[in-house]
């Protein structure tokens, strides 16, 4: 998977699998107005692709470690609307990833938090190695995580979704894979890029047809296609992002 490029979203296609790469490591691959128009260029750019296979990855030690906090502290930004307008495209997105005709993975190298965990939920099977970390904190932020919770609830079932989303902090790979939450886990950070390879290339040997039509299915089946569920989920994190408690929470935590 290359790593080098000034774009800060890198789209690369080899044969039938396609990668793409959140290139922000300064900033964790959070997940900026920026990166976000990046991701939505990307996936819609395969949505007429001969590609069957999909890998969302970070450059560096993190794979998504969620909302740019420092871009949704109204202090800082001077500007109220643009959580919403984050949370709003991150909605979007997560709707145009689930319903891609590629089968997508989650290759997580390193810490997916918040969003960046959310939007592990809503590819179809998510790898990541032992010590990374990933997790649902932005109740201890004074968030909600609305707007990734159907994929989240989706993915790890009704309980087990709210124990982790309630309860807020981060656990381990390993961890996640006891839960559901990670569906392959290699033992190290350097095994992950060939376990990532490995499944990839399996996937790619489906049939296109019978990839897309199953993929149609089972969104069907799991409610995947509730659109205005996942919008809904985007206004309430948005109003409540923009409270006093939560905005004295994240200035707090950028101190």
């Amino acid at each position: 998977m290359s790593e080098s490029t000034t774009q800060p979203v890198q789209l690369d296609i080899d044969g039938l699998i396609a990668t793409l790469t959140i290139n922000r490591p300064e900033a964790r691959n959070a997940m900026s107005i920026e990166i976000l128009e990046g991701m939505h260029s990307a996936v819609d750019s395969l949505s007429n692709s001969e590609t069957t296979v999909l890998v969302i990855t970070g450059t560096g030690r993190a794979f998504c470690a969620g909302m740019d906090l420092k871009a949704v502290l109204i202090e800082l930004s001077g500007d109220a609307s643009v959580g919403k307008q984050l949370l709003s495209s991150l909605a979007e997105l997560t709707l145009k990833i689930r319903n891609l005709h590629q089968v997508t993975v989650a290759s997580v190298n390193g810490a997916a938090i918040g969003g960046g965990c959310g939007l592990t939920c809503v590819c179809d099977v998510t790898i990541s190695h032992a010590d990374a970390k990933l997790g649902f904190p932005e109740v201890d932020l004074g968030i909600c995580p609305a707007v990734i919770a159907p994929w989240v609830v989706r993915k790890l079932g009704p309980g087990v979704a709210r124990r982790a989303m309630l309860m807020g902090g981060v656990m381990s790979g390993r961890d996640g894979f006891d839960i559901g939450l990670v569906d392959y886990l290699s033992e190290t950070r350097d095994e992950l890029d060939e376990l990532t390879e490995s499944i990839a290339q399996r996937l790619s040997t489906g049939g296109p047809k019978a990839l897309s039509a199953t993929k149609k299915l089972l969104n069907t089946i799991d409610g995947s296609q509730n659109d205005e569920l996942v919008r809904k989920g985007a206004e309430i994190s948005a109003t409540v992002l923009a409270t006093p408690e939560a905005q004295a929470a994240l200035k707090a935590r950028l101190k």
